[in-house]
């Protein structure tokens, strides 16, 4: 996935958010001395840790409370082979002055810098398309962009916008997987629901992406280290008075604290599935309803030997069906493992839920069979994911759909009465849909917190 261009607006915060991976009590070894407040984080995905972890280096209580049985969110590893399968997050968008850069490297993450030029490109015939072809419909692509956004509307998507500077690009093959591959991918989003406006005024920090060989859980592992993280422990109601500090309700326990931060995906807050003892403001009502939590599934497919150029770091298709195992990442370009990694996206994503995984070989085997002929086999082994059906997360990350503007999601992350607050990639319009993103915003609550003292 491409990100933004990076902003001067965060540069001058990190200075300080760099002492959190680096000095935060080595993520809970060495707590700093009690100051006599408590502070209860609902969710241990990145940003609740994150936010766990800082605030318990200033001396607050901590407890993390996770409504699932293991802690990350959608930083998911599948360790149940030699080769852990990272389910949700896989890279490091942007490692240049990236947070997660230097958390990794703490917790023992290896990475891998992936090569987005080494790529070929394949259409259903197995032709390759040639490197000027790719070159002339990319930039092509980013000049779409550019036209789309200055065409748009609030009320309009961006499909609806494409088709009408470009009617003939839609039923394009190569044009489909451009804009599944990059924008869909980017986005979670089908762009039949993607806004117009808001698809892509996110940032980005530099450098080339790198890839978590070793697992993405690890940073997990060590974020939670020494943290009070009780599991299978769903919040149901946040009762909040300015003056008497909160309490969170769960099916089992109630807990009682001087502050909350609400740490849960986009979907739980617009399911209702916490209840609030006041009424969210109307402004945080409507900001929620014009979010989207969108969908990217992953496939990770083995066999006995390769039967790719190994040598590729990523291979592309240009099926007829947009959003169908349009790109394929090469594992064996940095594992031992004769592996591809495929994607589901837009639409496409959710179809692939109701399918077997005798279907998803098939479906995937028939695309590569394209490229290199009948006599690919189909797999040894398929994991798979179905972000949509996923209990208390329900989707990828999140998006700007038609009748929504990215200030909402500022909007989202205001606290209320000082009391609760909120983090999460939904509540960071610069970082949203990322790992870094969540990250900081967790940190962002902790620092508002700390600052009350």
């Amino acid at each position: 996935m491409q990100r933004r261009k990076f902003i001067q607006q965060l540069l001058a915060l990190l200075p300080a958010l760099y002492m959190g991976p680096g000095m935060l009590s080595s993520c809970g070894t060495g707590d700093a001395r009690p100051n006599g407040k408590s502070v209860l984080v609902i969710g241990a995905g990145i940003a609740g840790l994150a936010a766990a972890v800082q605030l318990k280096a200033k001396g607050f209580a901590v407890t993390v409370l996770e409504a699932r049985d293991k802690a990350g969110g959608r930083i998911c590893t599948d360790r149940s082979q030699a080769l852990p399968f990272d389910m949700g997050a896989s890279w490091i968008h942007g490692p240049n002055r990236n947070p997660i850069t230097d958390l990794a490297t703490r917790a023992g993450a290896n990475t891998f810098c992936t090569d987005d030029d080494s790529v070929q490109v394949y259409d259903i015939n197995g032709t390759v398309y040639t490197d000027q072809t790719l070159t002339q419909a990319e930039r092509a692509y980013e000049e779409a962009l550019q036209a789309v956004r200055r065409a748009g509307g609030t009320d309009k998507s961006f499909a609806q916008v494409f088709q009408t500077l470009y009617p003939d690009r839609l039923s394009n093959r190569l044009w489909k997987y451009l804009l599944s591959a990059y924008l869909e991918f980017d986005s979670s989003a089908d762009i039949s629901q993607l806004g117009s406006l808001y698809f892509n005024d996110d940032e980005e920090f530099g450098g080339a992406d790198v890839i978590i060989t070793n697992g993405y859980d690890r940073i997990i592992e060590h974020l939670a280290r020494g943290l009070n993280i009780r599991l299978n422990m769903p919040a149901t109601a946040v009762q909040y008075d300015g003056s008497a500090g909160v309490q969170v309700r769960t099916a089992t326990e109630t807990f009682n604290a001087d502050y909350v931060v609400v740490a849960v995906p986009l979907s739980m807050l617009q399911q209702e599935r916490i209840t609030f003892s006041s009424a969210l403001p109307v402004a945080r009502r409507a900001a929620l309803s014009n979010l989207r939590l969108g969908n990217v599934n992953k496939f990770m497919l083995e066999w006995d030997a390769p039967f790719w150029a190994t040598n590729l770091q990523y291979i592309g298709f240009t099926p007829e069906a947009k959003g169908k195992f349009n790109y394929f990442l090469n594992l064996k370009k940095f594992s031992s493992a004769n592996a591809l990694m495929t994607f589901a996206l837009g639409q496409y994503a959710y179809h692939t839920e109701q399918m077997t995984n005798a279907q998803l070989s098939q479906e995937i085997t028939t695309h590569l069979r394209s490229i290199y002929g009948s006599s690919v086999p189909e797999p040894t082994r398929l994991r798979r994911t179905r972000w949509s059906q996923e209990p208390y997360i329900e989707g990828a990350y999140t998006f700007v759909p038609t009748g929504g503007r990215s200030t909402e999601l500022d909007i989202v992350a205001q606290p209320l009465d000082n009391r609760v607050f909120f983090a999460g990639e939904h509540t960071h319009r610069d970082y949203r849909g990322t790992v870094h993103g969540a990250y900081l915003s967790g940190v962002r609550e902790a620092e508002r917190i700390i600052n009350l003292q």
